[in-house]
């Protein structure tokens, strides 16, 4: 079996094993437990009651009910008295279904068990939310990831608005200077790309599975059926110079690799002087582990095989993270390629508690050697820039 095939199918282990064999239920009454960021609203709600501003829909909110005559509620460390809620409220904290027990017992397996046993089978899966699942609306995300990933969509008035992104959809980090911008209305979606150079120069070496791309025009169209397939046409309009051509292809930067014979093994690959594709996704948003915004997709983008699946702000045991992974298996022009990133929440103070996340994104592929390994391993990041539908 090849290499590729064997990274595959560890990938389906992982995404769809692991999960399942992680989530167990937790049935004792807990007096005394931090609440899972899982409910934007409850959590911005109690924040607001307390007069927190601004709130944090992912702030670290712990409940103390252990004393009948002292019951608090502690929010990023700072402690309230409990029945400063409204009795409603109190009610939903209570009752509230994702809890981590903050007296359970520690022994010395808990550094491997704890994760496992803090977290609830059947409360893996979640349904869409309404903007999610709309062919006219879902491009509306606040969310701007540095490099790659979903595009940033803003909405001017319903479903008229514009959309902008790094990176194409589905390429890791330094792999591109591809960058867009786009209108959008009643489902349609056109715009223009052109190339930020910066993002290939990065790197001195391994970048002979780059995309390297002039200056053109898209069009695409999501079916009105809700928003699950996606369909356009992209086309190059202009021409790289001679003199930018040689310095795109310099061997001295790992965009072109020679066999012994001259001939050439690897190149990055051009798009430019009219070449044009038809693209298409297939996709199912989806919410995992609380994720805010999230999806599992299969898409032919420039005439290469793409799946993968893309999760903001999942939660799991008091962490928030965004986890996203795309492979293309198959290319007539670039080597099989799979591109892994995680970002961590929750590492700033203030209104950068929730709205930035930093963390290492990864792309494994034929190595200049004709070995299987890391080709790229860089920092990427994203940031909020709204709240979350």
């Amino acid at each position: 079996m090849k290499r590729s095939h064997i990274f595959y199918l560890i990938i389906l282990l992982m995404v769809f094993v692991l999960p399942v064999s992680t989530f167990a239920q937790e049935e004792e009454q807990i007096v005394y437990y931090q609440m899972e960021p899982l409910d934007d609203s409850l959590f911005i709600q109690i924040q607001e009651l307390l007069f927190i501003d601004p709130p944090d829909p992912k702030a670290e909110i712990i409940v103390d009910l252990r004393d009948p005559n002292n019951q608090t509620i502690a929010i990023k460390s700072a402690l309230y008295p409990f029945l400063a809620l409204p009795q409603e409220i109190r009610a939903r904290i209570i009752t509230y279904p994702f809890k981590i027990n903050l007296m359970e017992d520690v022994h010395f397996a808990s550094v491997f068990t704890r994760v496992v046993e803090k977290v609830r089978f059947g409360k893996v899966l979640a349904t869409p939310t309404k903007t999610q699942i709309s062919p006219t609306l879902g491009f509306i995300n606040p969310f701007f990831q540095l490099q790659g990933g979903e595009r940033l969509g803003l909405s001017l008035k319903q479903d008229v608005g514009i959309s902008l992104g790094l990176g194409t959809p589905y390429s890791g980090s330094l792999e591109t200077n591809f960058m867009e911008v786009n209108f959008h209305i009643l489902g349609v979606r056109m715009g223009i790309f052109s190339h930020i150079d910066a993002m290939i120069e990065v790197m001195g070496d391994q970048n002979h599975n780059n995309i390297i791309v002039s200056s053109g025009y898209q069009i695409n169209y999501t079916i009105p059926f809700g928003n699950f397939f996606e369909f356009g046409y992209i086309k190059a309009t202009s021409k790289i110079d001679d003199a930018k051509r040689t310095n795109y292809l310099l061997e001295s930067e790992g965009n072109i690799v020679f066999n012994p014979d001259s001939t050439i093994k690897y190149q990055a690959r051009i798009i430019e002087d009219s070449q044009s594709f038809i693209n298409w996704e297939f996709r199912y948003p989806v919410s995992i582990l609380g994720s805010t915004r999230g999806r599992v997709y299969v898409a032919q983008y420039l005439d290469e095989w793409h799946f993968g699946f893309a999760f903001r702000e999942m939660s799991l045991a008091g962490s928030t993270f965004d986890f996203s992974f795309d492979g293309m298996p198959r290319s007539k022009f670039r080597e099989p390629q799979y591109n892994i990133t995680l970002l961590v929440q929750k590492i700033m103070e203030g209104w950068g508690f929730s709205a930035f996340s930093i963390g290492p994104s990864a792309s494994l592929s034929t190595l200049d050697s004709g070995s299987f390994g890391f080709t790229k391993i860089f920092v990427n990041m994203r940031f909020k820039l709204g709240t979350s539908f």
